[in-house]
């Protein structure tokens, strides 16, 4: 049991506090922003940016630079995601959960590999010595690119792609010997498995009484 608590607690010993507190902090935010995200609540956004911002800082820090530069894009992509789940036409909100159409697969994928180009030449630009981590953490940047605006645009198949991500991310944090980061991404599956759920729920309730 001890060597649990040492696993979770041995990174943080030498951190900073205040790096301990932002951490703590972008924990909970992320933790609820997939909670309201599960249950097609707008509320995902504003909490998510709070997590994403705080995050991208404490990557830079660590010189994590292709998850910091998805968590920037995540920043970005809630904004917009604010805006398109908010729109309303006729009293009713626009965008409904849907799946995605054939172009819009062919433009995720095109999104992932360009993602994974984008994040190799990012880790190129700051000189960075590429090992297995970097290579895992450049394929799951193109993942949750393309996840976030899946969600964005209330594509049921997000959820799909944060479950892959989050069970790649999970054993990578651990590695890295970022427990609470880890810890972190173990309930973002489980909740990202409900959410499929949700949503498929919902999305088949729709198709029954259209």
């Amino acid at each position: 049991m001890n060597h649990i608590f040492d696993f979770f607690l041995d990174a943080y010993r030498q951190a900073p506090t205040s790096q301990i507190v932002l951490e703590i902090i972008a924990f909970v935010f992320g933790i609820a922003s997939v909670w309201f995200a599960q249950r097609e609540n707008i509320l995902v956004y504003p909490t998510g940016i709070i997590c994403t911002v705080i995050t991208v800082y404490l990557l830079y820090i660590n010189q994590y630079f292709g998850d910091m530069m998805m968590n920037f894009y995540y920043s970005i992509m809630s904004i917009y995601g604010w805006w398109n789940w908010s729109r309303k036409k006729n009293d009713t909100y626009a965008v409904p959960i849907s799946r995605t159409t054939l172009k819009e697969k062919q433009i995720g994928i095109g999104m992932f590999v360009l993602t994974m180009i984008v994040t190799f030449i990012v880790y190129k630009a700051f000189d960075y010595t590429l090992e297995i981590p970097n290579y895992i953490d450049i394929v799951t940047s193109g993942i949750f690119f393309t996840a976030m605006w899946y969600m964005a645009t209330k594509k049921l198949e997000n959820w799909t792609l944060w479950i892959i991500g989050d069970l790649i991310t999970v054993p990578l944090y651990a590695y890295r010997g970022l427990g609470i980061l880890s810890l972190q991404y173990v309930i973002f599956t489980v909740l990202a498995i409900y959410g499929y759920l949700e949503w498929k729920k919902s999305l088949d309730k729709t198709h029954q009484t259209a």
